[in-house]
């Protein structure tokens, strides 16, 4: 498959444009302010050079209630330092139940699992299991602020757990239980929580994963915790014995009244973690207000979703697509879950819910749909997907190959939504646009408050070039601070200290002149040979291209001497060796399609790339590792989806060590 960046893929037809929710949202705006705008590029010039007059506009357009009135949109642009909406008290979870009467007999949930199990909740259902979740919480005095923790599978409990604990105030943290006991305590022992909810395992390829001794050890661990509430998943007679007062999900309170606690905007909602791929998790706080807001901005104008919509995305509990999932329900939208591997127990089983439930937004890691892409699995031969609109993406770049792959296996007319952003700021920064064409390799544009800027070494805006992702002005849902950062110093490092006052998000990127942006990977991970530097996923849009690959890892490691040398681990696909004719056409097509700098001193063969649990390859810490240090030093071992793909890394480092 020949494949290059910037090809049209896709156009959205006019009356797709006229429905869309930017659509309507432009229309209101010339209505109610007198703004009207030629191009979705001079509306995001708008939003980014007026930010108070946009943020505003959002409050107002989503219809956003306070029993208080706000003093102020934005108390300043500094970063750190942004306040927003000061003076308003809010509620996540009250916004999501408001206006309810229309739609309690609608789904509001559907949830399955790879072993066939099939759950719906109306949204008169969904209310009823968050009342009764938090009666209990209040009955037991947790109170505003208090940390209530999840070690959960992808599951309607772990959705109701996160709306219930929003509701009194409480500030929710989650785990997903394919975490073992070590990356779990390293998460949730620095919470010191009060309440934690498990479930008894989760599904994995046709396997029961059964977690009894693992929550039993954390409540052994975390002397915090007053109470445990407890669901029996995977099996019905399983109970849980520790000793700490145990209620079963099933017993919980009935309770009529939800009585929402309101809180500032800016009370924290929900802690997520980093990876913990570089050391210690960072527990990243985010607000109520500020997800509200970024998040209904992201689902509503730019997703397209709306009530009509079954909102899908491939996820663990433990990702933050989770949360913004879960977020569909601000745009009233009906959130599809699932449990379970994604090839198991057939290859197309994603595909085949998609089809089955009439799903019509579906999303997706780069790393799935590039493992489609490499099976030439044919998804359209299959499966209609008559109600899919949007196939999301994100994780890592989506190549070229891939996003052509999309139009040529799965639906020819359908909007491709590469998005990217973090777990940082638990949303995009660049990503859909319903108003533009699609383009191979290409991020259809910054999203609407959303600054983002490509610059160069110097601190310099540039356009054509690669450089790194900055964003320029303050955003909602940046985290108000830093779990355990008392006096702010690691949120500023992390950030804010390469280019003072401005965040840098860490990834390599470009920005094209038609505004698209070409996300290249993470910039800590970025080669730099002969001052030429390249993006890693540059290298495997060329080598996983070739038909003897199956994936590969760029790295530059320790010669002999200290010489600094490109190294390329493979993993070969069919067999476990590469012949040295394949070797050599490895080599020659990295020097044609790229550059001879960047032909590899080393090619290793090695029968697994480290992952992340979302896919992302682990680059950095493979580097480090390769460098001489330990795993315990640059990673948290549970991060990785597969641990035994470390080993013949460990090797390598071990040879490196003792070369002349």
């Amino acid at each position: 498959m020949s494949s290059m960046y910037g090809m049209e893929l896709w156009r959205p037809a006019p009356d797709l444009i006229s429905r869309a929710q930017l659509s309507q949202y432009s229309t209101w705006l010339a209505h109610t302010r007198q703004l009207s705008f030629e191009s979705y590029r001079d509306l995001w010039r708008w939003s980014t050079e007026h930010l108070e007059e946009f943020w505003e506009t959002i409050w107002q357009y989503m219809g956003i209630t306070s029993p208080t009135p706000y003093q102020t949109v934005l108390s300043t642009r500094k970063m750190p330092g942004a306040t927003w909406f000061k003076g308003s008290r809010v509620n996540y979870t009250a916004h999501v139940f408001r206006d309810l009467e229309s739609r309690r007999p609608h789904l509001a949930v559907i949830a399955e699992n790879e072993v066939g199990q099939h759950r719906e909740l109306t949204w008169a259902e969904l209310r009823d299991e968050v009342s009764r979740l938090m009666a209990l919480l209040r009955d037991v005095g947790v109170q505003p602020g208090d940390r209530v923790v999840g070690y959960l599978p992808n599951i309607p409990e772990a959705l109701v757990a996160l709306l219930a604990t929003a509701g009194i105030g409480g500030v929710w943290a989650c785990v997903s239980p394919d975490f073992g006991l070590e990356g779990t305590l390293a998460r949730i022992r620095q919470l010191e929580p009060t309440i934690l909810i498990a479930a008894d395992g989760y599904w994995y390829k046709g396997r029961a994963y059964d977690r009894r001794d693992i929550v039993a050890q954390i409540v052994e661990s975390l002397p915090s915790i007053r109470m445990v509430v407890w669901i029996s998943y995977i099996d019905q007679q399983h109970d849980l014995r520790v000793a700490r007062p145990t209620v079963r999900w099933s017993d919980l309170p009935t309770a009529d009244d939800m009585d929402m606690r309101w809180v500032p905007f800016d009370h924290p909602l929900w802690i997520l973690f980093s990876s913990g791929t570089t050391g210690k998790p960072k527990g990243l706080v985010h607000s109520h207000g500020g997800i509200m807001l970024t998040h209904w901005v992201g689902n509503a104008l730019h997703l397209d979703l709306n009530h009509q919509s079954r909102f899908f995305w491939y996820t663990s509990t433990g990702w933050m697509m989770f949360n913004l999932l879960v977020s569909g329900l601000l745009a009233q939208s009906t959130v599809v879950l699932y449990d379970g591997h994604p090839m198991a127990p057939h290859e197309y089983v994603v595909w085949e819910l998609a089809d089955r439930l009439g799903i019509t937004h579906l999303g997706l890691s780069a790393a799935y749909l590039d493992q489609c892409r490499q099976r030439h699995m044919n998804v359209e031969k299959r499966y209609r997907l008559s109600s899919l609109r949007l196939l999301g993406s994100t994780g890592s770049p989506l190549s070229p190959e891939s996003a052509e792959w999309v139009y040529q296996a799965v639906k020819r007319d359908v909007w491709l939504a590469s998005i990217s952003g973090g777990t940082d700021v638990c949303s995009a920064f660049v990503g859909s646009i319903p108003w533009l064409p699609v383009y191979s390799g290409e991020i259809q544009g910054p999203w609407l408050g959303v600054a983002a800027e490509v610059w160069n070494e110097k601190g310099q805006p540039v356009v054509n070039q690669e450089g790194e992702l900055v964003i320029t002005e303050p955003l909602p849902s940046m985290p108000i601070f830093l779990w355990e950062d008392t006096d702010g110093k690691r949120y500023y490092e992390s950030y804010f200290s390469t280019f003072a006052g401005r965040w840098r998000h860490g990834d390599w990127a470009k920005q094209t002149e038609r505004g698209s942006f070409i996300i290249y990977g993470r910039s800590d991970a970025t080669l730099n040979r002969g001052g030429i530097r390249l993006g890693t996923a540059e290298i495997y849009q060329v080598v996983e291209d070739l038909p003897f690959v199956e994936d590969s890892l760029a790295v530059e490691i320790l010669g002999p001497s200290l010489s600094t040398l490109f190294a390329l681990a493979v993993v070969p696909r069919g067999g476990d060796t590469l012949t040295p004719d394949q070797v050599n056409e490895l080599r020659r097509q990295i020097g044609s399609r790229l550059t001879p700098h960047y032909v590899p001193d080393v090619v290793r063969i090695v029968p697994e790339i480290p992952r992340t649990l979302n896919g992302k390859k682990l680059e950095v810490p493979i580097k480090r590792i390769l460098r001489g240090e330990s795993v315990e030093q640059v990673m948290q071992s549970a991060s990785v989806a597969n641990p035994d793909s470390l080993l013949p890394f460990l090797r390598w480092a071990d040879e490196i060590a003792h070369q002349p």
